[in-house]
């Protein structure tokens, strides 16, 4: 369990709060508008109206005693530029930042920020890969060309073991999972049969991947 700080409760903010207190961490979210703050209040650790761009606002609740404190402010860069500066100033140990750009993000890493996230690119790329294979299910970019991939076992490959189908060997993939609805299972076992219909997660580069998802073998 972490100790997480959440600014800036827009829908990312919001969602990233709710998420983040579902695992299991401690959560205090803070907002500017009261109504926001009202309504995610019972769902988190704590909540409180604040002005962040206020840094004796960061020290009073402590933003140096969370072990991530997140930026997630929508529609306005500059407050998101003094609150990622203000909170590194206040002493917090990893600040991670919401960007729409590239410029954006190079902007905060220079006054801070430890990790920045994109919300609205990595979705827009994960539904762009979903929606480019029938086979596709989701996709968790690690690297520019590595990810991990949920994918329907391919016809061919049912009834018949990793081992014989000699995954890595032939496909360049690492598969390290079975999904059964919301159920992941890790599949540690070569022999481990697979059944038509069933759900796969397995690491590999999107071109390796695109060999399987986007053929009939």
């Amino acid at each position: 369990m972490y100790s997480m700080l959440v600014i800036g409760l827009g829908r990312f903010g919001s969602n990233l709060a709710l998420k983040l207190s579902e695992l299991g961490n401690e959560v205090m979210a803070v907002d500017l508008d009261e109504q926001r703050v009202n309504k995610i209040a019972p769902m988190v650790t704590s909540a409180r109206v604040g002005d962040c761009m206020d840094i004796s606002v960061l020290q009073t609740i402590g933003a140096k005693n969370f072990d991530v404190c997140f930026v997630c402010i929508s529609n306005n860069f500059q407050s998101s530029l003094e609150i990622t500066s203000l909170l590194k100033e206040a002493g917090a140990p990893v600040v991670v930042s919401k960007a729409d750009r590239e410029l954006h993000a190079k902007f905060l890493l220079k006054v801070g920020a430890d990790d920045i996230v994109y919300p609205e690119r990595d979705m827009a790329q994960r539904t762009a890969v979903r929606y480019s294979s029938n086979k596709t299910m989701d996709y968790i970019e690690l690297a520019a060309d590595y990810a991990i991939f949920e994918f329907c076992v391919p016809s061919k490959w049912a009834g018949k073991s990793l081992r014989q189908l000699d995954v890595r060997g032939k496909y360049h993939i690492n598969v390290i999972a079975r999904k059964f609805g919301q159920r992941i299972i890790p599949l540690f076992d070569a022999d481990t049969v697979l059944e038509p219909g069933e759900h796969l997660l397995a690491a590999g580069s999107r071109d390796d991947m695109a060999k399987i998802v986007e053929k009939k073998i």
